[in-house]
């Protein structure tokens, strides 16, 4: 059984060449510092090494775009390969001048496949391998072209800079949520504009209500009620690099553990669906899902669910998104699995990547 979406979107290019998901609440949600095997989409690979790095045993990672798993791959090449600040560098946390010559360092360490697609992308390496894909283009288009016909490079400076509570709601009701911000804003993070440069428009096919409206309120909750100074995802948005804020797989602390760790993590170009009709008798004590079930009906959605669970050891966790397609367990599987609603609240109140409207935290039960 293939997936619903595989017929739908395009996975000719990176899409995302970074996790637009933050790691810290992902793996506080899995408990995955307890070790144990870990499912996890790969996407451009950040999350499932944040979860390494975080005490799982073994990570499954897969995706059903080769040009994902080749930035999971050149990620992987780079722990072992480089130092913590020349990773950084080739990622384009930092400024750098010598990305193809870190990236030739990693090159021999790649498989065929993957070592094929970064050489016939070298501005992809030039540019950051963490700015090479369409979500993160489609931002580099809102930082450069729009943004500064609302906000100047100071004042921008200076919402990064953060600080107490009260000087956030202050300066943003005051000084960054003007009339143009929020028109432009609604524009260009229609489903429409969206859709078109940056996610694909078959992700929007079951979504309900405006897009731009949730983003706009999920942006002010970033930018007051959390501190933009910790925040590497609104970094990265508004100035195209992480700064001192980076996420957890990217951090000092995580880099050796990551490094030392590279041994338990694998990955494939699969669908869930198809990798748990391969190996039925894998089982898995976490389940990093992202937010594949807005991309699916309903239907789909619970037969997934339901493949998940069977494949799931007692106590295992599921942790998943919703950005405007609501999905959370149905009542039919209450008897298995168990929301643990809680936890995802209070995680999800300080979700540093702020798009999403819900974060899911359920329970197999014993």
């Amino acid at each position: 059984m293939g997936s619903e979406v595989s017929t739908r979107a395009d996975f000719s290019r990176v899409r995302y060449a970074q996790c637009w998901e933050d790691a810290d609440i992902l793996c506080e949600a899995l408990c995955v510092g307890q070790g144990g095997c870990c499912l996890s989409i790969a996407s451009a690979g950040d999350n499932a090494l944040a979860l390494l790095g975080s005490g799982a045993e073994r990570v499954v990672a897969l995706d059903m775009n080769p040009a994902q798993l080749a930035c999971l791959a050149l990620r992987v090449a780079a722990y072992r390969e480089l130092e913590h600040g020349e990773l950084l560098e080739l990622v384009g946390s930092r400024p750098s001048t010598r990305r193809a010559a870190l990236y030739r360092r990693c090159r021999p360490l790649l498989a065929p496949e993957a070592r094929a697609y970064w050489d016939a992308h070298p501005d992809g390496i030039a540019a950051g391998i963490g700015a090479a894909g369409r979500f993160e283009h489609y931002f580099a288009v809102f930082r450069e072209r729009v943004l500064p016909l609302v906000h100047d490079r100071r004042r921008v400076a200076a919402l990064l800079e953060g600080g107490p509570r009260e000087r956030r709601e202050r300066f943003y009701e005051s000084r960054w949520n003007t009339w143009r911000w929020r028109l432009l804003f609604r524009l260009f993070f229609s489903r429409f504009v969206m859709g078109r440069l940056g996610r694909d428009p078959a992700f929007f096919r079951y979504v309900e209500g405006s897009v731009a409206e949730h983003i706009l309120a999920r942006t002010r909750h970033a930018l007051v009620e959390l501190d933009p100074a910790d925040n590497p995802y609104l970094h990265w948005i508004l100035t195209g690099h992480h700064g001192e804020a980076l996420p957890l797989a990217l951090r000092e602390a995580s880099f050796e553990r990551i490094r030392e760790r590279l041994d338990r993590i694998e990955w494939h170009a699969l669908s869930i669906e198809e990798y748990l009709e391969r190996e039925p008798a894998q089982r898995f004590d976490a389940f990093n899902l992202s937010d594949i079930f807005e991309y699916m009906s309903e239907v789909n959605y619970h037969r997934l669910l339901d493949h998940l669970v069977g494949a799931a050891r007692p106590g295992a966790r599921l942790a998943y998104w919703n950005m405007r397609v609501p999905r959370r367990r149905p009542d039919f599987m209450a008897d298995r699995l168990a929301p643990l609603e809680s936890l995802a609240k209070r995680l999800h109140a300080g979700d540093k990547a702020f798009f999403y409207s819900d974060f899911i935290v359920e329970e197999v039960r014993g």
